[in-house]
C-alpha cells in the first residue's frame, strides 16, 4: 500500500463498474483500489428485489472480510437503488453508492429537456420518479431504458466493436421522443453506459453534454475518507465467473491489473486463485 493510501473496493455486476474506477484512478489522490464483479449474476436488472437485499450484502462482506478495505463503492444503479440500505447495514466500513445524475443534468440544460438513459429497471423504479421530482420537476425530462446497451459496453471491453444497433436504439429512443429535438443533456443513469459515451456522441442528431456520476463519486470518496492527494495504485479483481471474465481480462490489464481472483458461488463465497489468468 502506498504511503497514507486509502484501500477502496469498487463493486459491480460486470465491467460498468470500470468508468467509476477510472474516475477514481484519476482523482489525484492516493487510493489503492480493488475491483470485484459478480457477473455470474450479469445483468442485475433481470435480478428479483429480494435477490439482490439477500446477496449483494453477503458477497461484499465476504470481501471485505478479505480485502479489508477502508471503503466500498457500489458501482452499478441498480445494486445502489435496492441494496445499498442491507449493504452499509452489513459492513462496518463506508459505502459509497451511485446516483443517476439527474440533479447536475437538470442544473446544466438551457432548454428545459433532459434525457434519462438507463436500464429498465432503473427507468421505471420509484426512487427515478423521487430524483425527478426532487430536482427535475420543472424539466421535460425523457427516458429511455437499455438492456442491449449493457451488452455493448461488455462486449467493446472484451475487444469487440459495441453493437451499432444498440447504440441508435438507444439514440432513437431519446432524439425521436416528444420534445427530443430540444434534448442538449443526457444523464447516464447505468455505470456501463459512460464506456460508450464516444459511440452515443457520435450517433447523436446534434451536440449534448453526456453525464455520468463517476466524477461526483471520486470527489465523495476524497470527503468521506480525507484522501491524501496522490497517485492511486491498482491492486487486485475477482470475479464470480471466472469463465465470463476471460474475455474481459485485457480491459482489466489495460488498467493495471495482474493479481485475479475467482469468488466461488459455494458455500460462502469463498476467494480462490485464477489460475489462468494470465494466458487469457
Amino acid at each position: 500500500m502506498v504511503n497514507g493510501a486509502k484501500r477502496v473496493l469498487v463493486f459491480d455486476s460486470g465491467v460498468g463498474g470500470l468508468s467509476v474506477f477510472d474516475a477514481i484512478a484519476a482523482s489525484g489522490h492516493a487510493f489503492d483500489l480493488d475491483y470485484a464483479a459478480d457477473n455470474a449474476w450479469l445483468p442485475y436488472g433481470l435480478k428479483t428485489d429480494e435477490q439482490l437485499r439477500v446477496r449483494v450484502p453477503a458477497l461484499l462482506s465476504r470481501l471485505v472480510e478479505h480485502w479489508a478495505p477502508d471503503a466500498v463503492v457500489v458501482a452499478c444503479n441498480t445494486a445502489s437503488t435496492i441494496a445499498l440500505e442491507p449493504v452499509r447495514a452489513a459492513l462496518s466500513v463506508p459505502v459509497v453508492g451511485v446516483v443517476p445524475p439527474i440533479k447536475p443534468a437538470a442544473a446544466q440544460t438551457r432548454t428545459g429537456v433532459i434525457g434519462l438513459l438507463a436500464t429498465p429497471a432503473t427507468v421505471q423504479r420509484a426512487y427515478t420518479d423521487d430524483l425527478i421530482a426532487q430536482f427535475a420537476s420543472d424539466k421535460r425530462v425523457i427516458r429511455f431504458g437499455s438492456a442491449a446497451l449493457v451488452e455493448a459496453a461488455e462486449r467493446k471491453l472484451q475487444g469487440e466493436k459495441a453493437q451499432q444497433s444498440a447504440i441508435t436504439e438507444a439514440i432513437d429512443g431519446l432524439f425521436s421522443a416528444p420534445g427530443g429535438d430540444q434534448l442538449d443533456v443526457v444523464a447516464l443513469a447505468c455505470t456501463h453506459f459512460p464506456l460508450l459515451a464516444a459511440e452515443l456522441a457520435a450517433a447523436a442528431p446534434r451536440p449534448c453534454l453526456w453525464m455520468d456520476s463517476g466524477e461526483a463519486i471520486a470527489r465523495r470518496l476524497v470527503h468521506v475518507l480525507i484522501a491524501q492527494e496522490g497517485p492511486s495504485r491498482v491492486q487486485r479483481a475477482a470475479f464470480t465467473s471466472a469463465d465470463s471474465a476471460r474475455a474481459s481480462l485485457r480491459a482489466f490489464k489495460a488498467r493495471g491489473f495482474s493479481d485475479f481472483s475467482h469468488i466461488v458461488e459455494a458455500p460462502n463465497f469463498q476467494i480462490a486463485p485464477f489460475d489462468d489468468a494470465s494466458s487469457a
